[in-house]
């Protein structure tokens, strides 16, 4: 695992990008800022009252010399965010309602930004997935020919890096979101230094089994290869086709995947949070994410059970996307 953040390091470093911190107050948010910042890493951006951010770090002996601290209540720029925001919504938001939305830790940060005074933002060690997803979803938006967002895992065991999508967003995706997620998760695995070989997941191999849910992938991969010719990519594949050779020489010898495949796109959400839950609790893999993907610019979701490691890391991350936007 160390050797994934040891090659993003220097990267993000010589990069000096500012990621932005809505749960400033959190114990394990703040030890993860002030290392970052000590480390030279991220400039952290801290959502909150001076005052008690400073209380805060100052009663957990924390230097945090090198994070900002932004106070939505005295923030010089906020009448010119209120208009950003009331134009971004189109209609959906007044300049009354929009001050008191922007009140709110996760959609300030994110404001900040979509105006680029931020490079990315990490919430969810205290606030929700809906929390953290729905202001990026409103304000940043996804990319140009992206409809959705997905969330994707790096799964790590010593050497082996493989990317699981989507473990975390979209519960019943369709031909053409599959498709996205392929595709997006095909750059992520770039990001990551792997060389994408994605295998498009189902309980059939080359239609050895017919119904709705093989025909979707088989439809997914016909959409994924037009709109991406360079990428290496087949399906429907049976995680065992996809993963070991001598069963992808018996069930599909002409694919261009032997057996080689390390991006795997599961068929739902279901199947994708169960079988990268089973890969990290038998398998021993560490799994590194949720990293939401899709997006305009970084947002990333924290679990409410994390550690200091996995915000410090999580950071890394969006920085490390930051640099490709």
């Amino acid at each position: 695992m160390s050797d994934i953040f040891e090659q993003l390091k220097p990267k993000v470093t010589a990069a000096n990008k500012k990621i932005v911190f809505p749960e400033s107050l959190d114990e394990r948010v703040l030890e993860a800022a002030s290392k970052l910042a000590g480390d030279g890493v991220i400039t952290p951006i801290l959502i909150g009252e001076e005052t008690a951010i400073q209380d805060k770090a100052a009663s957990l002996s924390l230097n945090i010399s090198g994070c900002k601290i932004v106070d939505p209540t005295n923030y010089s720029g906020f009448d010119a965010m209120v208009d950003a925001f009331v134009e971004r919504r189109k209609g959906k938001a007044t300049p009354e309602s929009a001050r008191e939305i922007l009140q709110t830790e996760n959609y300030f940060g994110t404001m900040l930004v979509y105006q680029g005074e931020a490079d990315g933002l990490v919430s969810g060690a205290v606030h929700s997935t809906s929390d953290t997803v729905r202001p990026a979803l409103q304000v940043i938006k996804t990319k140009p020919g992206v409809k959705k967002t997905s969330g994707v895992f790096i799964m790590v065991r010593n050497e082996e890096k493989y990317v699981f999508a989507d473990c975390a967003i979209n519960i019943a995706p369709d031909a053409n979101d599959l498709a996205e997620i392929a595709a997006e998760s095909a750059a992520t695995a770039d990001l990551f230094g792997i060389d994408p070989r994605v295998a498009m997941l189902s309980f059939s191999t080359k239609g050895s089994a017919k119904s709705e849910e093989t025909e979707r992938v088989a439809d997914a991969l016909t959409i994924a290869k037009e709109n991406n010719p360079e990428l290496v990519i087949d399906g429907e594949f049976q995680f065992d086709a996809a993963f070991v050779p001598s069963v992808a020489a018996k069930k599909a010898p002409d694919s261009e995947i032997k057996g080689d495949a390390n991006v795997f796109v599961f068929p739902s959400l279901e199947a994708g949070n169960i079988g990268y839950k089973i890969a990290e609790r038998l398998g021993n893999f560490e799994a590194v994410g949720p990293i939401l993907q899709g997006l305009n610019q970084p947002v990333n979701d924290l679990s409410r059970g994390c550690s200091t490691e996995d915000v410090y890391k999580l950071a890394i991350i969006t920085a490390a996307q930051a640099l490709n936007e």
